[in-house]
């Protein structure tokens, strides 16, 4: 009689409890959100229209004076020719030589002319890789933040079930001694709670939240297709990522290095098929429905993309530092 009593007084407690665990891991609201899911502050009106014969002729084509080759490294000469300035560079050459020989006020101030056209072109073209990268570290911001939010749900429903098992195993354990004289009863309720703790451990395995996530400007999309021209990219950036030298077929450009990075670590392969063509529809499309896992892939391919962007300044700077160091 006392075992009844004391199992008709916590029984009913331990139920609410578990049901409160239960219940509690529903979906969440993300209607708040929706600003940042549907769209992205990350482009501050940079859409570029521009043609493929407003882009700078590949390098290789181009035919360089002996005067540059000899002075210049080939990263610099591309850098010059990817930002407009090739011919300038040549011209200040020309003009070192010319007051070198002839070091009159005039072609003094032609040569001080030419070097602040120089330096204001490769200031002007630092700026513009700084803005682009900038918008890609924005969306990856953006999407990395949607993605902790998601994981921090599935981390605190995780919880909640964990919880909640424990506290159905422990009332299936105090049940199960309080009645192990009354029959099969015990039996049952132990066998209750077993399926019960197996059900929540289930649904720990498969805890995994999904969020709508859209992105009508797609960087990563231009980077995947490879067209001639870009709208997210100036024609600057766009042709240092694309070039690459036939007289060099080892090398590949840096747009084709990242895709194959994305490729060699698994990014978007190392799937099944049908599984690898949703990923393709997913990443480079305008978005869709996103796990945690994904958000968190796609915020790592901005980041690998808006590295290789900076690595532009790198060349910017040693062009910068050959024209300082030019020696006649």
């Amino acid at each position: 009689m006392e075992n009844t009593t004391v199992l008709k007084k916590y029984i009913p407690q331990v139920v609410l409890i578990s049901a409160f665990v239960i219940t509690s891991c529903s979906g969440f609201q993300p209607n708040r959100m929706k600003s940042q899911l549907y769209t992205s502050n990350c482009n501050q009106q940079n859409v570029y229209n521009y043609t493929v014969a407003e882009m700078p002729q590949p390098m290789h084509t181009i035919p360089v004076d002996t005067a540059l080759a000899s002075r210049f490294s080939f990263k610099s000469l591309n850098a010059a020719n990817a930002i407009g300035v090739l011919d300038l560079v040549g011209d200040y050459v020309t003009i070192r030589k010319k007051y070198k020989q002839d070091p009159t006020i005039e072609n003094r101030l032609t040569q001080l002319e030419l070097v602040q056209k120089l330096n204001q072109r490769i200031n002007i073209a630092s700026l513009e890789v700084s803005a682009v990268s900038s918008e890609m570290d924005c969306e990856e911001e953006r999407t990395s933040q949607i993605a902790d939010f998601l994981k921090g749900k599935e981390d605190e429903t995780e919880s909640k079930l964990t919880v909640g098992a424990i506290v159905i195993g422990a009332a299936g354990a105090i049940a199960s001694g309080l009645l192990i004289d009354k029959g099969n009863t015990g039996d049952y309720i132990g066998l209750g709670t077993g399926i019960t703790e197996a059900t929540l451990g289930m649904l720990i395995l498969r805890n995994k939240r999904s969020i709508e996530f859209y992105h009508n400007r797609n960087a990563l999309r231009d980077i995947w297709e490879g067209r001639p021209t870009s709208s997210i990219f100036p024609p600057t950036v766009w042709y240092y990522l694309n070039y690459s030298n036939p007289n060099e077929p080892g090398k590949v450009s840096f747009r084709r290095e990242i895709i194959e990075k994305w490729m060699n670590f698994g990014q978007i392969a190392d799937e099944k098929s049908k599984k690898k063509t949703q990923l393709l529809e997913l990443y480079f499309g305008n978005g869709g429905k996103y796990s945690a896992q994904e958000l968190d892939n796609r915020a790592n391919m901005y980041d690998q993309l808006e590295s290789q962007i900076n690595l532009m300044k790198q060349d910017l700077k040693a062009l910068s530092m050959e024209l300082e160091n030019l020696k006649i």
